[in-house]
This record gives C-alpha cells, sequence and structure tokens, in this order.
C-alpha cells in the first residue's frame, strides 16, 4: 500500500521516538557493565565480554522469527513481546549476579537480545505508513530518540550501578522498570495489524525468494553496509569500558564516554535523513565508512581520556551515516510483500556479523598481548579488512549506473 498523507507515521514516529528514549536507555547502561559484570564472573578473562556476545547472538536469533511474526501479527505484537523479554532478561541477569552464576547471567542476556532484535523494527515501523518522501526522514527521526537514551542511560547507571552491596545488580534491577514501564508507549502506535487480519486474495504476488533478494545488488550492499557498520561500533564500544578501566580511568569515566559515544550515535539522525535525500544514500554511507576509519586512527594513536573520547565519538557518527543509510537503501529495495522475509533476512545477517564482533572483542581485548594497550591496538586494527569490504562494495555499485541512485 502507498501513502501520500504523513499524518499517521508522524504521529507513529513520536510514539517510536519516546520508545527510543525511554527504552533504548538500557542498552547503553548493560554495554557499559556487561563486559565488567562478565570478567566478575567468568572463569576465563578472554570470556569477559560474553554476555554482550549473548544479547547480540539473542537479537540475531530472534530477528528471523520476529520478523514474520510482526508481519503477521502486527508490530505492536512484537514491541510488547521484546520488551517483556528485555524485562526478564533483565530480572534474570541480576539474579545471576546475586548467585555467582555466570550461566544465569548469560541466559538473562540471551533474553536481553530478544529485546534488542525488537528494538531493530523500530526503524522499520517508521516506513510502514510513510510516504516515500518522508521515509528516510522517518527512519532518522526515529533513531534520533536514541538521544535521550545516551543522556538517560549512562546517567541512570552511575546512580544504580553501585546500588547494591553486589555490583552492577542495581543497573538490571533499572533495565527491567524501565522495561515495564516503557512498553506502555505501544498502546498508542497506530500500524497496520498484520496480515492475519486482512482477507485472503487469490493469486497474490508472494515476493521474490530469499536466493532472488540476495542477487539484488542495492540489496546485498545495504546489508553490508549495514552489517559493517553495526559490527564494528560494537567491536570497538564492546571493549572500551574494559580498556578505558584497564588504562587506569574509572567506571564512571567509561559511562562518561560510552553517554558521549551514543550521542554521536543519536544526534546527527535529526539531519541525516536531509543529508540523504540532498546528497544520495550512497554518498552518506561512504561517510559513515570514514568516520569509522577515522574513529580507528584515534583510537590507535593514544589510550589518554581525550582519544578515547573522540574515537567513540566518531565510532557514533561513523555508525549513524552508515547503518542509516543501510536501512534507508534496503527499504527501498524491496516490495512490501517481501518486508517480512527481507527484514529478518537483514536483522539475522548483521547481528550474525555483529556477535562474531563481540566475541572477538573480548579475545582481542583481553587476550592480544600483555597490557590494556596491546589489547585496545588489537580491537582497532581489526576494523581493517571490514572497512575495505563495505567500501568495496560501494565502489561497485556506484559503478553501475542503472543501480546507482
Amino acid at each position: 500500500m502507498t501513502y501520500t498523507d504523513d499524518t499517521r507515521a508522524k504521529r507513529n514516529v513520536a510514539v517510536l521516538v519516546m520508545a527510543q528514549a525511554i527504552l533504548g536507555a538500557q542498552m547503553p547502561m548493560i554495554f557499559v557493565i556487561g563486559g565488567l559484570a562478565g570478567g566478575m564472573l567468568a572463569s576465563n578473562v578472554c570470556l569477559a565480554t560474553l554476555p554482550i556476545s549473548f544479547i547480540v547472538f539473542g537479537s540475531m536469533t530472534t530477528a528471523p522469527w520476529l520478523s514474520p511474526l510482526m508481519q503477521r501479527n502486527g508490530r505492536r505484537f512484537g514491541f510488547f513481546l521484546g520488551a517483556f523479554a528485555g524485562a526478564m532478561g533483565a530480572l534474570i541477569a541480576a539474579y545471576g549476579l546475586y548467585a555467582e552464576s555466570f550461566a544465569v547471567l548469560l541466559a538473562g542476556s540471551y533474553l536481553t537480545g530478544i529485546y534488542m532484535s525488537a528494538q531493530g523494527f523500530y526503524r522499520f515501523a517508521a516506513t510502514d505508513t510513510a510516504s516515500e518522501a518522508f521515509r528516510p526522514k522517518a527512519i532518522s527521526y526515529v533513531m534520533a530518540g536514541g538521544l535521550l537514551s545516551a543522556i538517560v542511560g549512562p546517567q541512570l547507571n552511575k546512580l544504580v550501578q553501585d546500588a547494591f552491596v553486589v555490583p552492577f545488580m542495581g543497573t538490571y534491577l533499572a533495565v527491567a522498570a524501565l522495561n515495564l514501564v516503557g512498553m506502555l508507549l505501544f498502546l498508542w502506535l497506530d500500524l497496520p495489524k498484520g496480515s492475519r487480519s486482512e482477507p485472503k486474495v487469490e493469486n497474490a504476488v508472494t515476493g521474490r525468494t530469499r536466493g532472488e533478494l540476495l542477487r539484488d545488488p542495492r540489496i546485498v550492499v545495504s546489508i553490508i553496509v549495514g552489517m559493517v557498520s553495526y559490527a564494528l561500533m560494537n567491536l570497538v564500544m564492546t571493549s572500551t569500558p574494559l580498556a578505558v578501566v584497564g588504562c587506569g580511568f574509572t567506571t564512571n569515566n567509561a559511562n562518561d564516554i560510552v553517554s558521549a559515544h551514543v550521542l554521536a550515535m543519536f544526534a546527527p539522525s535529526f539531519f541525516t535523513g536531509h543529508l540523504i535525500a540532498r546528497f544520495g544514500v550512497e554518498r552518506i554511507m561512504s561517510a559513515g565508512l570514514v568516520f569509522l576509519a577515522a574513529a580507528g586512527i584515534v583510537a590507535l594513536s593514544g589510550v589518554e581520556l581525550t582519544n578515547f573520547f573522540v574515537a567513540l565519538i566518531l565510532l557514533g557518527l561513523g555508525w549513524n551515516f552508515g547503518f542509516i543509510g543501510a536501512t534507508t537503501m534496503l527499504a527501498g529495495a524491496h516490495r512490501p510483500e517481501e518486508r517480512g522475509v527481507v527484514q529478518g533476512m537483514n536483522d539475522m545477517i548483521v547481528f550474525g556479523m555483529v556477535t562474531v564482533a563481540s566475541l572477538a572483542s573480548g579475545g582481542l581485548m583481553n587476550c592480544s598481548g600483555g597490557s590494556a594497550v596491546e589489547g585496545w591496538n588489537a580491537v582497532n586494527l581489526a576494523m581493517i579488512p571490514f572497512l575495505v569490504l563495505a567500501g568495496g562494495s560501494l565502489i561497485w555499485l556506484v559503478r553501475q549506473p542503472k543501480l546507482a541512485t
């Protein structure tokens, strides 16, 4: 269905922005303390970031069934399910800390991944009732909701992370509360209810197969750039708290650096859509890859607080341009009846690579060389081949005039 009046879309965007701000605050909170909590309970320091890896793994394995589920039952159903799983995951993780059980902490982390997967579909939900002209702006505005989460999450974490005798238990209890309160926002969404409520049409178009979709150059390149942008952001951000503390700074310093990083991830979203409309999606995706490369260069040039702040800010900017650009390209590269398959396949591939990145992050940080500095350098050097892959795919696409726009 084609939409021309964006009144309904703007209402949905407003709700999704608030959901991104309130529910999204949990992600920077967990990413700050996940590796540190894992380091307390893991028998091997190389496994310290496994709780974060399990979150991403949970998201990867959820996307293939959550996307079709939402296409059948509606986005709102999937978003409620995600927030409920996030609350349960946080409570289980809190119990894992209390019981000093690494396995229980990982189980809770996996359920948090179901929330993370649902949150990833906010950006697609913004396009469901949007006109073609409003679509990139809708995606950007929803992503901009993360600006508030960047402020609320780390600052709230400072207040609650040491609220109990058990370190970081307060963070997970606060995350459970955010999910239970934030899920009420979805009552105000006005989105299509899903194919289950629509009459069946004989000889209805079913869309292309997965193999055919993966032979579409614009779909393939959008997946590659989205995958690389998200994976490299996760690779570096996962290790950042460990590197900051390992270089002699405090956990509160790590909170502030992650806060600056998440602000940089989402603040540009107020104008990313406008930039895409003006300069074209390929140029914005290219700029994102340049920012990611610059982040690695700054990180490799030193381990002062300034280096951490600047590198993580550049990392956030690179993620924003690369990932929003890739999302916009993907949203315009498939037909409505292909939505569930394409978006689920995209997020499975993207978060599959992010899972690998988060697993590699802990190993590179803690098990490469004999110091935090050597580990941090190894993390940032690992970005190079993936940047080459994404950059090469974009060059290949833009050299095909009939496909690039």
